[in-house]
């Protein structure tokens, strides 16, 4: 896989590099220029983003981090028995039980809500950080969502976090996941407030709440590319209306030879 000469390695996070120390330098040059290149495709590209993955697990399948970025490769595009492999693995390298919600998530996409909520329940939920709760509350309420409990879903949502004023990195999805559970209950009015919530604390556009809350409101939005293109369409075919009339004028001016012009004198 091609990699760009101005990528070095080097743009990894410190803890990646010192866990690729283990490494020749060479070999640990090359891992790390597959991980930044994961890393900057990941959400634009999840195709090459997992190329890249395959790669560096194929040069240090044994560096917990390497791992982990292939489990977030798979994840991203929906190979989830890989994903959850990969995350596996990369835990039982470190002990670390900050994988555990996408671990969780994995068993959802591969159709077992139940196993999910297990985890959810699992004394490894205590160990997280509150990012990380959260996290697994909104997996916890997917799960529940997946198994047509939508009311359990919106209590699931329910908690300290979402009640909160203060803008976290994680309250713009817990607010439009649960607007999302309470349109999907038919609670409607409810669900155009929270969306409204989610708008108001989202500031790096990870959601798409604006939209849905237009959408609830019958706000419809025209794209300027479409409607320039549109009114281009309507000049030119109004330009070839005009000159087919005036071919049609000029047409009718043309004199005709009568049959005595035809005649020779």
């Amino acid at each position: 896989m091609p990699i760009p000469e101005e990528v070095t390695g080097y743009e990894i996070d410190q803890d990646v590099r010192q866990e690729l120390q283990s490494l020749p330098k060479t070999l640990a040059e090359d891992v790390a220029r597959n991980l930044v290149m994961v890393a900057r495709l990941l959400d634009e590209d999840p195709e090459t983003a997992y190329a890249y993955s395959k790669v560096a697990l194929r040069l240090a399948s044994r560096v917990a981090a390497v791992r982990e970025a292939g489990g977030f490769a798979a994840y991203a595009n929906q190979k989830y028995s890989e994903a959850l492999a990969e995350f596996r693995a990369a835990r039982r390298m470190t002990g670390s039980v900050e994988l555990w919600p996408v671990m969780a998530d994995c068993e959802r996409g591969l159709g077992r809500p139940e196993k999910a909520l297990d985890m959810a329940g699992a004394p490894e939920v205590h160990k997280l950080d509150k990012a990380g709760q959260v996290e697994m509350r909104l997996v916890a309420a997917g799960a529940r969502r997946d198994m047509g409990q939508l009311d359990a879903a919106i209590v699931t949502l329910q908690s300290p976090e979402l009640a909160s004023n203060s803008v976290q990195p994680w309250t713009a999805r817990l607010r439009y996941a649960y607007a999302d559970a309470l349109l999907a209950a038919g609670r409607e009015q409810e669900a155009r407030e929270w969306f409204a919530k989610a708008v108001e604390s989202d500031r790096d556009g990870s959601t798409d709440a604006s939209d849905r809350l237009a959408e609830l409101e019958g706000v419809e939005f025209t794209d300027a590319l479409d409607e320039d293109e549109h009114e281009h369409e309507d000049a030119d075919e109004n330009e070839g209306r005009h000159e087919r009339e005036d071919a049609g004028e000029r047409e009718n001016d043309v004199v005709k030879p009568s049959a005595e012009d035809g005649e020779e004198d």
